[in-house]
C-alpha cells in the first residue's frame, strides 16, 4: 500500500503535572471566533505514547509523576523500535518498515495520565457483551477453519484470513476506512495529524491519514433515516458554552470501533484549554456490544505546518498479492488433496 509518512516536530515536552479543567476554556488567551466561540481553526496533532488502556502494572495509579513518565517513555520507545528485527522472521515481515518512517511519538500527553480511558476509573475499557463476542467469534471460527486446511501457512493465520475477494479484507487495508481518523479520532503508527476548519453552519475536521474529512452540521436539520448507515457514522455538531458537542449515531456494523457494532452512540466533546491545546474527550454508548459506556481523554496540539496527502487507493498492489496468495494456497491444498 502506498504511502508519505513524514517524521513530525513534537511538541516541547512539559514538566509537572498540568491539571485541565473543562471550564477553562474561558479563560484569556483562548482565541475566538466573530460568533464569540472558541476559535479551533487549525492543524493539530494527536501524537503520544500513552496508551488506550492503562497498563496492568500502573493499575490504581491515574497520573504518571515525572519522573515516571520519562521511564515510561525510554522503555516504550526501546520496544517499539522497529529495526530491532530478525532476518527471516514474521516479525521481521510484519513490522514493514524500519523505525525511521514511523512516527508514533516520543511522549507521554502532558496531562501525565497512565492512560486515555479516564471511565471506568481502573482506566480499562469494559468487557464486550456475551452476545457480541459471540459475533465476533464467527469471523475468528471463519480464518481459523481456512488455515485449518492443507498448504495454509500457520504463520499467516492471523495475517491472510478470508481472501475469496476485496470485500474479505479489512476496510482500512482496503483504503476505506482507517478507525484512526475517526471517529472517534485515535493516534495510530503516523500521520497523527488533523487539520479542523470551523464556520457558523459546520466543522470539518480533515485527518491526514487517508486524507478523509468529516462535514459535522451545527444545526437542527434532521438525522438520517435509521435505515442509512454509514463508516464514520451520521454526525451533529453544537455548542455547550465554549465546548464543542458532536453526537453521532447510524455506523455500520462493519465499523467495529473496539468491538463496537452499528449500535454505537458516539459523543465527542472539544474544549479549547488555551490558545495551542484542545481537550479532546469522547464517550462511546454501544449497549449491545458493552457491557457499560466508556469515555477517553487526551490532549490535540497545536501544529504549524500543513497535512501531506497519503496516497492509498484501492487498486494498491498489496491487495492484489493478498488475493493472488490466497489462490496460490487453495491450488497447493487441493494438489496436496488429490494425491
Amino acid at each position: 500500500m502506498s504511502h508519505r509518512s513524514f517524521i513530525r516536530r513534537v511538541a516541547p515536552a512539559l514538566a509537572g503535572l498540568f491539571c485541565f479543567s473543562l471550564a477553562a476554556s474561558a479563560q484569556t488567551g483562548v482565541p475566538r471566533t466573530g460568533d464569540g466561540h472558541p476559535d479551533m481553526d487549525g492543524t493539530w496533532t494527536n501524537v503520544t505514547i500513552t496508551p488506550l488502556e492503562r497498563p496492568k502494572e500502573f493499575a490504581n495509579k491515574e497520573f504518571f509523576t515525572p519522573a515516571e513518565a520519562l521511564v515510561y517513555e525510554k522503555e516504550t520507545r526501546t520496544k517499539r523500535n522497529r529495526d530491532q528485527r530478525q532476518r527471516g522472521t514474521v516479525a521481521d515481515v510484519t513490522n514493514a518498515y524500519n523505525d525511521f518512517w514511523w512516527d508514533s511519538g516520543t511522549k507521554v500527553v502532558k496531562t501525565l495520565r497512565t492512560s486515555m480511558v479516564i471511565d471506568p476509573p481502573d482506566g480499562r475499557i469494559p468487557a464486550l457483551t456475551p452476545e457480541r463476542l459471540k459475533q465476533l467469534q464467527v469471523r475468528v471460527d471463519a480464518v481459523k477453519a481456512r488455515c485449518a486446511q492443507p498448504g495454509c501457512e500457520e504463520e499467516n493465520s492471523g495475517l491472510l484470513g478470508p481472501a475469496d475477494g476485496p470485500e474479505d479484507r479489512p476496510l482500512m487495508e482496503r483504503c476505506i476506512h482507517f478507525g484512526t481518523i475517526g471517529p472517534p479520532m485515535m493516534p495510530s503508527a503516523y500521520n497523527n495529524n488533523f487539520q479542523i476548519v470551523q464556520t457558523p453552519g459546520f466543522v470539518a475536521i480533515e485527518g491526514e491519514m487517508v486524507h478523509d474529512t468529516r462535514r459535522i452540521l451545527l444545526d437542527s436539520s434532521p438525522r438520517l433515516p435509521a435505515s442509512v448507515r454509514q463508516w464514520k457514522g451520521d454526525s451533529r455538531a453544537h455548542w455547550e458554552d465554549d465546548t464543542l458537542v458532536i453526537d453521532t449515531t447510524n455506523f455500520t456494523g462493519e465499523t467495529r470501533f473496539r468491538g463496537s457494532d452499528e449500535n454505537l452512540h458516539l459523543t465527542e466533546r472539544l474544549t479549547m484549554v488555551d490558545k495551542d491545546t484542545i481537550m479532546y474527550r469522547f464517550t462511546v454508548d454501544d449497549p449491545t456490544a458493552f457491557v457499560r459506556p466508556w469515555t477517553a481523554e487526551y490532549p490535540l496540539l497545536r501544529q504549524d505546518g500543513l497535512l501531506y496527502e497519503y496516497a492509498c487507493h484501492e487498486g494498491n498492489s498489496g491487495l492484489v498479492g493478498i488475493l493472488k496468495a490466497a489462490r496460490s494456497d487453495e491450488a497447493k491444498a487441493a494438489k496436496a488433496t488429490s494425491k
